[in-house]
């Protein structure tokens, strides 16, 4: 492919064609299934903890999915993976429909979360596989845009099918999402080898010792932590909009559009980023999206209304870009035999830390005004700003300067 690849070269590549529209349908059918059990939990409990709780509660178990389980993407067949994943998905949203107590819908979405990290690094390790170059960037970034543009759907679409159907309904519609998402990877996906990776430990020992050896690297632990650190802050202000919206007198659906404003802020973030920088570009405009990302959650104490909520989610959503200035040095770091495994663990403690974000500042809502919190994860989120520059000048350092 040409230095500077085009969303196009990466889409006529069959593998990546797939596991992107495969999990894009996914995403939006993950989103919806948050949106329509936040509101169901909080309506049954009335909690904002609670709320903020089921906002995240998928999240945090993926910490111990992908430090037990997170072998698997480099010793089985992807497509196997793939649509043993969206097909869990699936039957865990017809369960969550047909009625359960809050506890144990939370334990069921906790469960599945457990094997989120190996679904995610199969998918990037495909990516990794299929793609090389400005194309692997490309590739991520075109991920996050569709990540995006499903948020949307599933946010937006979410808040006003369960105001109009009911979260029961709309859990079912869940369902069916992951449902087709499995036959399409069924019938779609070559039945790749799996990559190969001999071990002679078994899953669980070769799961540990293999993330040890990752976070064992200075480089690749830097990177993983700017990756985490300010998504997680930032979910944390986040995942309280619900709350926010329903003890400010927000009409009925309106939390649901207005936090799809984020992910019309990472499209366009995503997109501007993707196509208009270099990757010398991407990695300065890191750590000044990472000020973008928390930001607006500094207006939050002051009573907003749904419509400047909106715009204040928008450009909170830009700020997701800043992980596209990661993404190449990420790769660049990580070692050819362990590339699904490390992907798994991006995902595992990104999700763990927007999993602990919901939970550290819910559990602030207790004793502050959920404005005032939300203020605080965006402080918090900006202070990683120089967490990024830091990282940043490290990888530079030990980057060979071509002759």
């Amino acid at each position: 492919m040409s230095e500077r690849a085009t969303f196009r070269q990466v889409l006529a590549v069959p593998i990546f064609r797939t596991v992107f529209l495969t999990r894009a349908l996914a995403v939006g059918a993950d989103t919806l299934r948050t949106v329509a059990l936040s509101v169901l939990v909080f309506t049954v409990t009335g909690s904002a903890l609670l709320g903020a709780l089921t906002f995240g509660v998928s999240f945090l178990p993926q910490f111990f999915g992908g430090l037990l389980l997170g072998a698997l993407p480099d010793l089985f067949r992807p497509r196997l993976l793939l649509v043993t994943g969206y097909t869990l998905e699936a039957v865990a949203a017809v369960l969550l429909a047909v009625g359960l107590p809050v506890w144990a819908s939370l334990l069921l979405v906790a469960g599945i979360g457990c094997l989120s990290p190996v679904f995610n690094g199969t998918s990037g390790r495909l990516t990794a596989d299929a793609l090389s170059g400005d194309a692997f960037v490309v590739g991520r970034g075109l991920f996050q845009l569709a990540t995006s543009a499903a948020q949307v759907m599933g946010l937006a679409g979410g808040g006003l099918a369960v105001a109009a159907v009911g979260p029961h309904t709309a859990l079912l519609i869940t369902a069916a999402g992951h449902a087709v998402a499995a036959i399409w990877a069924r019938v779609t996906l070559p039945d790749l080898p799996a990559p190969g990776r001999e071990t002679e430990h078994s899953l669980v020992r070769r799961s540990l010792l293999g993330a040890g050896e990752l976070l064992g690297d200075r480089t690749i632990r830097r990177l993983l932590l700017v990756n985490w650190l300010p998504a997680g802050f930032v979910i944390g202000g986040e995942s309280l909009l619900i709350p926010y919206a329903t003890l400010h007198g927000f009409p009925d659906g309106a939390a649901g559009v207005v936090l799809a404003f984020v992910p019309v802020g990472m499209f366009v973030g995503n997109l501007a980023l993707t196509r208009a920088l270099t990757q010398r570009g991407r990695e300065r405009a890191v750590a000044p999206l990472v000020v973008v990302l928390g930001l607006p959650l500094l207006a939050f104490p002051f009573g907003v209304g749904p419509v400047v909520a909106g715009v204040l989610m928008a450009v909170l959503g830009c700020g997701f870009a800043y992980g596209l200035g990661l993404q190449q040095p990420f790769k660049d770091a990580l070692p050819d035999d362990s590339r699904g495994q490390a992907f798994g663990l991006l995902s595992t403690g990104l999700m763990t830390c927007q999993g602990l974000g919901p939970l550290l500042f819910g559990t602030l809502t207790e004793v502050m005004p959920v404005g005032v919190v939300m203020a605080l994860a965006g402080v918090a989120t900006m202070a990683t700003a120089g967490l990024a520059i830091a990282v940043r000048s490290g990888v530079a350092a030990e980057t060979p300067v071509p002759g």
